[in-house]
């Protein structure tokens, strides 16, 4: 049951998140910073689908792999999306050197539910 108050929290974010840079930043970014944003939303409104996914297979199957992979994609979320938004929106380029641990982070998660039985 976690997963999915987790999951439709995510979802809220995403679709809050979309919704200021649409209408908040889309004149204060640069197309390159808005478009970084975008990114950020697309992904962040994937995987936190993924976690919909992670909530459903928790439920059907007995493997510890599908919580492992929860935390891996909501890891990702924070790392990769949370980067890419405070790096569109301040310009601190440093941030982009933590996008890719998010990216790994999303691949472990989606490695794991591979693994599953």
């Amino acid at each position: 049951m976690i997963w999915i108050k987790i999951a439709s929290l995510m979802m809220f974010l995403a679709v809050s998140l979309g919704a200021f840079g649409a209408h908040m930043l889309r004149d204060k970014l640069t197309e390159h910073y808005l478009d970084v944003y975008k990114t950020a939303v697309m992904y962040h409104a994937i995987h936190a689908l993924g976690l919909f996914v992670i909530a459903w297979l928790s439920i059907q199957l007995q493997d510890p792999k599908v919580n492992l992979a929860g935390i891996f994609l909501l890891s990702g979320i924070f790392l990769f999306s949370g980067s890419l938004y405070l790096l569109s929106t301040t310009g601190i380029k440093w941030l982009g050197a933590i996008t890719p641990l998010g990216g790994l982070s999303f691949l472990i998660g989606w490695g794991l539910l591979l693994l599953c039985k």
